[in-house]
């Protein structure tokens, strides 16, 4: 393998891998003229291998050559990407756009949610739509793909005017719109929403604008001759079935997304719940799903096929099995709407049937290796994507399993494994117990990887899987599958989901049920994968235990903390609202949840939770609610459910729901304190117990906290002027503090003139959403801030801010990717505080 052409493959691959990867680190884009020279080197370094040298020389450069090609055509690959995206003068513009729908419109916070391929495009004549009438005025060019959310029509209407209240896959319609650039929310460890952007093509954002007749127009459905545009038509009628006849929409969720691949009726709670007992794969990596599919495939049809000596003499079963698995994923992965991990997950299949097919004598790694060298060159993004590795390494083990004949099950299994034919009870026996340990290696195997990729690893996760796995794939998937063609197994498949959710909702409630590290380094990533990877090679069992050394270095990272007498304060990027992490030495405090954006959908389950987890944060010493609005206690109860939550201090008013939750829980009041590690925490608002009919904001608890070193933070919530007024009056001077998180999110009717004279921060951090219908900051309060020379933090531009009294970071600058969004002048590095000019939006 590693002489001849092999090796020369093999090195190939390495190489092109290599290339993509490099690119993929580069914060931002290289200019053009890299590229080209780049390019232009390559062919000169592969000149000498190219004319039949065989000398090391000659290996070496081609793989430099390959290299350098495949980090610059990548570069370019991504700037013909970027260039689609939407001009920032174009945002926040009222204008009319005629396409057609694209996938699955989905159900969420915002109403329907649709990829819409842009046909043309104009600016909406402004006379006409003060009429209420949407009409093209001047021509534009914009994004290819966009994505837009419709809100819910009023109930009792048809307020299109179109006899639909919604879009369906592959109607073509004229929309009126208002668009944005891509932007996300930037944590560390949450999800990279402007990669996922991206790597769909999708250049803007926005919302559909229509609210009276004749302003969104249906111009006709979906074209039949169109494969794909159909088949997301039908997809969506089974889905819309499945949602509106299921008495349950927990399980009408999970069979939607079984049956059409829509994840997007899955709830944040059934969400965590899959997380906690490790089976999220099978609905939300569909690569690792397809994989099993066809490693299940794969055994039945080999073993259908030896029932057959006419078949066998005709095709070896081993070949059929191959093959047959193949096409049988592949007919999942089109009805489960063929998206990218789908489609990632075929090829890298494909290859290595077409490979072992052909006799070449390669280890399954290198099988492996070829497959994802295709996968790469079709889709560059995809070494960025959990699907990928998961997927990836699952087959890699698959294909180690079954080297040199070899079975998983270690000495004395392989001759089981090389026994023929159908003998009865014993040999399905024999073949379950195959399956069930394949199943048992792979989920074994695939936990280091997963604990890296998604921050916690569960523990309960092979008994979950033991039962989950094959009553997902030969039981629910199935039904699901061919209900299309009769519905009523629709229902067979509802009820075979009932036993499946009292099993993990049982293991899910155990106390450690899941387990999570802080973000570790390369290196111990790199072992803990590789001691996953030998958990399934056909080695005795006693070596496979040595593996368990390898996981160590990951499993026993220490959290990093600030030292004794010092404290850290985290502003989360939770959009519009507010969450702060202050930790000590060995505690945590958390003042305020984040926002909630519906019934089943908050800050604390998607933002707050795996940013503890990265951080290392077992427990909430204390969790601080300022008051009672949502978007500063939305995700609370998430975050009570997900970790313990030793002390709750609360300005709500009595009856409130969250106060039942936790069993220490204290009004706030002004002149309460405490000390943590040599750090003090006072709270200096508000002056009496909440009261139902007294005004929200006004009701606010401010906490102030200082280290040993006079370092401080000002923590406000949503105080407005009258209570400014009144924390000037009591506590005067001793209002100073360095950091200041900006009352109300930067509103007209707070941050007044006396009160940032009393404070004299030197940073003001402003939690706030990007483009927010508040028009938050207010651009008085912008520069009022600017002109007392106090450096003003949006985490809209800067992603989540910490700092430690030493010095300061964003999130977007710590970890810079060229697909991120970025300010059209850029905030300094990381480490420095980062200032933001006032940006007018509409007004509060």
């Amino acid at each position: 393998m590693l002489s001849g052409i092999g090796g020369v493959l093999l090195l190939s691959v390495l190489a092109g891998l290599s290339g993509v990867a490099l690119q993929l680190a580069q914060p931002v884009l290289w200019p053009a003229w890299v590229d080209a020279a780049l390019l232009g080197v390559s062919v000169l370094a592969a000149w000498p291998f190219l004319r039949g040298g065989r000398a090391r020389r000659a290996f070496a450069l081609w793989a430099l050559a390959l290299l350098m090609a495949a980090a610059a055509s990548t570069s370019e690959r991504a700037r013909e990407r970027l260039a689609q995206r939407l001009p920032a003068d174009l945002e926040g513009q009222e204008l009319l756009v005629q396409g057609r729908v694209r996938g699955l419109p989905q159900a969420g916070p915002e109403g329907q949610v649709f990829g819409f391929e842009v046909e043309q495009a104009w600016r909406l004549g402004a006379a006409a739509w003060a009429r209420g009438r949407a009409e093209p005025a001047e021509a534009l060019t914009l994004p290819a793909l966009i994505r837009l959310s419709w809100p819910e029509p009023a109930a009792g209407g048809d307020l299109m005017g179109s006899g639909r209240a919604v879009p369906r896959a592959g109607e073509a319609w004229r929309l009126p719109v208002r668009l944005r650039q891509p932007h996300g929310l930037a944590n560390p460890g949450g999800f990279d929403a402007e990669l996922w952007l991206f790597e769909q093509g999708i250049g803007a954002v926005g919302t559909v604008r229509g609210t009276l007749p004749g302003q969104a127009v249906r111009l006709e459905g979906a074209r039949p001759w169109h494969p794909l545009e159909w088949l997301d038509h039908l997809r969506q009628r089974w889905r819309d079935h499945i949602l509106l006849s299921s008495p349950s929409p927990r399980t009408a969720g999970l069979l939607a997304a079984l049956a059409v691949g829509d994840q997007g009726a899955i709830g944040e709670r059934d969400w965590a719940l899959y997380r906690r007992t490790g089976v999220a794969h099978l609905v939300s990596i569909s690569g690792s799903h397809i994989t099993l599919f066809a490693a299940l495939a794969i055994a039945l049809v080999g073993r259908l096929w030896r029932t057959s000596a006419t078949l066998c003499l005709r095709l070896p079963a081993s070949t059929a099995g191959r093959w047959g698995g193949l096409a049988l994923a592949t007919l999942y992965a089109l009805l489960a709407g063929w998206g990218v991990p789908a489609q990632r997950t075929v090829w890298m299949l494909g290859g290595a049937v077409l490979l072992r097919s052909l006799g070449a004598p390669w280890p399954g790694w290198a099988l492996c290796a070829v497959a994802a060298a295709g996968t790469v060159t079709a889709d560059p993004w995809a070494l960025l994507q959990p699907g990928f590795w998961l997927s990836f390494l699952a087959v890699l083990m698959l294909l180690g399993m079954e080297g040199a004949g070899a079975s998983p099950g270690g000495e004395g299994a392989q001759e089981e494994a090389q026994e023929e034919g159908f003998h009865g009870p014993r040999s399905v026996w024999r073949g379950l117990r195959h399956a069930l340990m394949v199943q048992g290696l792979i989920t074994l195997g695939l936990a280091p990887l997963s604990l890296v990729l998604f921050g916690q690893l569960s523990l309960v996760g092979l008994p979950a899987n033991l039962l989950a796995v094959p009553w997902v794939t030969w039981v629910i998937t199935p039904l699901a599958l061919l209900g299309a063609l009769w519905p009523p197994l629709w229902q067979l498949a509802a009820w075979a989901i009932a036993p499946l959710q009292a099993w993990l909702q049982w293991l899910g409630a155990w106390s450690m049920a899941a387990w999570s590290v802080p973000a570790a380094g390369p290196g111990s990533v790199l072992l803990a994968v590789l001691g996953g990877f030998l958990v399934s090679l056909p080695l005795p069992w006693r070596l496979r235990a040595l593996s368990a050394l390898l996981w160590l270095p990951l499993l026993l990272v220490p959290a990093p903390r600030p030292a004794q007498g010092r404290f850290e304060l985290l502003a989360a990027d939770v959009g519009q609202g507010s969450a702060v992490l202050v930790r000590t030495a060995h505690h945590l405090l958390i003042h305020d949840a984040g926002p909630r954006d519906g019934s089943d959908s908050d800050a604390g389950r998607k933002v707050l939770v795996p940013l503890l987890q990265t951080l290392g944060e077992r427990r909430v010493d204390e969790l601080a609610l300022s008051h009672r609005d949502t978007d500063h206690v939305g995700g609370a109860q998430a975050l009570i459910d997900a970790l313990p939550v030793l002390r709750l201090r609360a300005s709500l008013a009595p009856g409130h729901p969250l106060l039942a939750q936790v069993a220490d829980t204290r009004v706030c009041l002004a002149g309460q304190q405490w000390s943590w590690d040599g750090v003090e925490f006072r709270v200096l608002h508000p002056f009496h117990a909440a009261r139902p009919d007294e005004a929200s904001n006004g009701q606010s608890c401010v906490i102030q906290v200082r280290d040993a070193q006079g370092h401080s933070a000002l923590l406000t919530g949503d105080v407005e002027l009258a209570q400014e007024a009144a924390l000037v009056q009591r506590w005067g001077q001793s209002l100073h503090s360095e950091v200041l998180i900006v009352p109300h999110h930067g509103s007209h009717t707070s941050s007044g003139e006396a009160f940032l004279a009393a404070v004299a921060p030197r940073v003001a951090v402003m939690q706030l959403g990007y483009r927010n219908r508040f028009g938050h900051p207010h651009p008085e309060i912008s520069e009022r801030y600017r002109q007392k020379s106090i450096t003003v933090v949006r985490t809209d531009q800067c992603g989540a801010w910490t700092w430690d009294g030493d010095g300061a970071s964003c999130t977007r600058n710590v970890r810079r990717h060229y697909w991120q969004w970025m300010r059209e002048n850029p905030a300094p590095v990381a480490g420095a505080v980062v200032a933001s000019s006032p940006e007018v939006g509409e007004r509060e």
